[in-house]
């Protein structure tokens, strides 16, 4: 499992580097995905960083030389709103697409309830209030997105405990804001997280 974060100290610029985690970038930040770098475009709804639909589908234009690389792209959402969500997110799921990206449904509050578009997107990314996020409708979801070979990623994973039980759903990739803030303190956590994941795996 792959954890993307700011890219916001010259120190996790360089281990963004050499592959231990990748980078999130949204328009609101400002900085452009790092060359050789696996990283996630994220909209910026979750909170006032997102430019609009036009603003957002020019953004990804102008970053689509590096989308190869990109892990998903999600289509804009509605915090806790899975009906507003899918309404939002349809005619952007084609054309994050079409601009070589693959595309991510962001799952809101109350998606177990209604008819998922599975064909129209690549990546399943578990948002939603943590109290959904956490719970069993979501973790339905992420296996029944595996079940359909579809990659997970779970969003605002800020803690081991939450990076743990992101693993156990099986999520390819998560989140979190843990490196926007005091980057040097909280990198060694991270790394200490990812790294015991590692020895996890290769000790089975």
């Amino acid at each position: 499992m792959l954890y993307l974060a700011n890219a916001s100290s010259p120190r996790v610029r360089e281990v963004m580097r050499t592959g231990e985690i990748g980078q999130i970038c949204t328009p609101a930040e400002g900085r452009a995905p790092l060359d050789g770098v696996l990283w996630g475009a994220d909209n910026g709804c979750f909170g006032k960083g997102y430019p609009g639909p036009a603003g957002w589908r020019a953004w990804l234009s102008r970053h689509a030389v590096h989308a190869e690389r990109c892990l998903w792209a999600t289509a804009p959402d509605v915090l806790g709103d899975a009906a507003a969500t899918l309404d939002r997110s349809r005619p952007h799921l084609p054309a994050i697409c079409a601009l070589g990206y693959p595309a991510a449904l962001v799952a809101q509050d109350g998606l177990e309830h209604l008819t998922v578009p599975w064909a129209d997107f690549d990546v399943l990314f578990l948002g939603g209030t943590t109290a959904w996020k956490l719970g069993p409708a979501a973790a339905r979801l992420a296996a029944e997105a595996l079940g359909r070979s579809k990659r997970v990623h779970m969003g605002r994973v800020n803690s081991q405990r939450r990076w743990t039980y992101a693993e156990h759903l099986g999520c390819h990739t998560v989140d979190g804001t843990l490196l926007a803030f005091g980057p040097d303190t909280n990198l060694p956590r991270l790394l200490s997280w990812t790294r015991q994941s590692t020895l996890s795996r290769a000790d089975r």
